[in-house]
């Protein structure tokens, strides 16, 4: 399994080169420029030519490129423009509270998803899976910070049942503070997720309920939960579990308006913070990491195969 990691680490790094150059260029693509964000619209040309020397902004192309790369290599961002520190240390700071906010969302995601794609497999033709199918389908086309703000009148302005505004509370220091905190947001995001992965999991089990050895089980007189515990639900889990763990990025670049609305100091709040700043260190970094995160989730999928189907073997 080590030799296939190392296979397959090797084979995105040109797929992570090409992601470098298009997350590099991203300066040339929006309005502004770093040293203008840095001194601000009303320096002088004096103080912004420093800038530009220190951002190596005066350096020929190339060269700008070369230099952003090597410091992304050993994690070197370069410093935030909103308050000079440097990028990575403000990102670590962050990360505990998008992880937090990912792990609660994927659990709400995947309790909502399970019983629906169960149920809309066992009665495709019922009036329950019509309903499920209309709830999927307003689950993908409403957009999560539009739920987020329906979720914030109806349970913490006019029910006060959460805040409205949702701190960061570690759930290794108070889970109860931390579960009051974080529901709303990551019920969003599960809201979303569940959308996605119910309909994996409907098709998954409607394709192994029609296998011969599921009709064999139940000629010997199987009932219906043996056969759904011990046959159906393993042998599906494949392509659930690819959309599971392909659902991690998302739930880390798609939590960027709902940090900023709850006010949960992650990684989705930077981001926008960086957006309004102009902050293109912050930026680079954020959309770098996002690659790089997917890639992951890539080896991670392909990984996970081997520990539910025993027949799958990396090479």
């Amino acid at each position: 399994m080590v030799s296939y990691i190392v296979r397959r680490l090797l084979q995105f790094i040109p797929v992570l080169f090409l992601a470098s150059i298009a997350v590099w260029a991203i300066i040339y693509a929006v309005p502004g420029s770093p040293a203008t964000a840095l001194v601000g619209t009303d320096a002088t040309p004096e103080a912004l030519a420093a800038a530009e020397q220190r951002l190596g902004l005066d350096k020929p192309v190339p060269l700008q490129y070369l230099q952003w790369l090597s410091g992304a290599v050993v994690g070197d961002f370069g410093d935030s423009a909103i308050n000079g520190a440097p990028v990575l240390g403000q990102l670590a700071e962050r990360i505990p509270a998008s992880l937090q906010l990912a792990f609660f969302s994927l659990m709400i995601g995947l309790l909502l998803a399970l019983p629906l794609g169960i149920v809309s497999a066992l009665q495709p033709r019922s009036v329950l899976t019509k309903v499920i199918n209309v709830y999927q389908a307003a689950a993908l086309a409403i957009p999560t910070f539009w739920v987020g703000i329906l979720l914030i009148i109806g349970l913490a302005v006019k029910r006060n049942v959460f805040p409205s505004v949702s701190n960061f509370v570690p759930l290794w220091v108070d889970p109860v503070g931390a579960f009051r905190h974080t529901f709303l947001p990551a019920l969003c995001l599960g809201i979303y997720i569940s959308g996605i992965i119910a309909r994996f999991v409907s098709a998954s089990l409607k394709d192994t309920l029609a296998q011969d050895y599921v009709r064999t089980a139940r000629a010997k007189g199987a009932g219906e939960m043996a056969i759904m515990s011990r046959h159906v639900l393993r042998n599906s889990l494949v392509p659930i579990l690819t959309q599971v763990v392909m659902a991690i990025p998302f739930l880390f670049t798609g939590s960027l308006l709902l940090e900023a609305g709850f006010g949960i100091p992650g990684l989705g709040a930077v981001t926008f913070e960086a957006i309004q700043a102009n902050d293109f260190s912050t930026l680079r970094a954020m959309v770098f990491l996002g690659s790089l995160l997917f890639i992951l989730g890539q080896i991670l999928t392909d990984i996970s195969y081997t520990l539910v189907d025993p027949r799958i073997r990396l090479q």
